[in-house]
């Protein structure tokens, strides 16, 4: 009686989890349904801007991939929280050993491409490939996708870039203005603008894909409807307005672009920030300051 009760109890946190894990999902598409106005026709536009709060400098706008944003942080709490609900190491559930699969492989890349002394970076890797990936797929429940949002995918870059230059820095002020005239002194002027245009090339290259999957998907569906009303539109009655070749096309171009190049450039942008952060770390000459530092106490 007691097992069966506990089991009650578990199946009612695990559907409370997982309510509060679609709530904010569903309260976006009513907001996307509520502020956007039905168009006529393809239209291809940025996020819409839901408010602006006045600043000093200039006004702040909330825009529809902010709100998604935090919607989306949200959903993905709960996730955590349900993948993670009953872990026990006498009983584990189907779920503990998806999520202990999925943590390994991301130790193992992590490892692999980072070296031992980025091990922790895990959690962090693990989280902007699932934040990538995720906001990539809210195209698939029809809103607007935050990694089409150069601000948002630019914030992101500019964070990797702040941690590009801090393990830069960990040798010193004086050997990261060195590194800039590696291997020559002349290339010290394109060495700077590269550091600069790692952040530029992150954002736009995450941007740029995600957003043109969109709009070559819309121009596809929006052509497909006017060839099919070339063709059949002289049929009377109900055949003259089906639109038998948008069937099958658009949603193949969806399961690419929405889902398996959302998931690609999530990976991508993983993979450029596990490598811009290690390559850009001195690790032998740190160790050897480490080790300086030792001898002389």
């Amino acid at each position: 009686m007691k097992s069966k009760k506990k089991s009650s109890k578990f199946r009612l946190v695990d559907g409370f989890l997982l309510i509060m894990m679609i709530i904010p999902i569903a309260f976006g598409m009513t907001l996307h349904i509520l502020f956007n106005p039905p168009s006529n026709g393809i239209e291809i536009a940025g996020p819409l801007v839901y408010f602006t709060i006045p600043m000093p400098i200039q006004p702040l706008p909330i825009s529809e991939s902010q709100v998604n944003s935090w919607l989306l942080l949200i959903s993905v709490f709960f996730l955590c929280l349900y993948l993670t609900h009953g872990i026990s190491a006498k009983r584990p559930t189907k779920r503990q050993h998806i999520v202990e699969w999925g943590i390994e492989q991301i130790d193992k890349l992590v490892s692999d491409n980072m070296g031992e002394f980025f091990k922790d970076f895990a959690p962090f890797v693990a989280a902007i490939m699932i934040l990538s990936a995720f906001s990539s797929l809210m195209t698939l429940v029809g809103l607007y996708p935050p990694t089409s949002d150069l601000n948002i995918v630019g914030g992101w870059a500019l964070l990797v870039f702040i941690l590009i230059t801090y393990y830069k820095l960990k040798c010193g002020f004086v050997h990261y203005l060195k590194s800039f005239a590696e291997p020559v002194a002349f290339l010290t002027p394109l060495n700077v603008i590269s550091e600069f245009a790692t952040p530029v090339s992150m954002a736009f290259r995450h941007y740029g894909n995600i957003l043109s999957g969109s709009v070559i998907s819309v121009l596809v569906a929006a052509a497909l409807q006017g060839l099919s009303s070339m063709v059949l539109g002289k049929l009377p009655g109900f055949l003259g307005q089906f639109p038998l070749l948008q069937i099958g096309l658009p949603a193949v171009l969806s399961v690419y672009f929405d889902i398996f190049s959302g998931l690609l450039q999530a990976f991508i942008f993983a993979m450029l920030t596990m490598l811009y952060i290690s390559s850009g770390f001195p690790e032998e000459d740190y160790r050897q300051k480490l080790k300086r530092k030792v001898t002389a106490n």
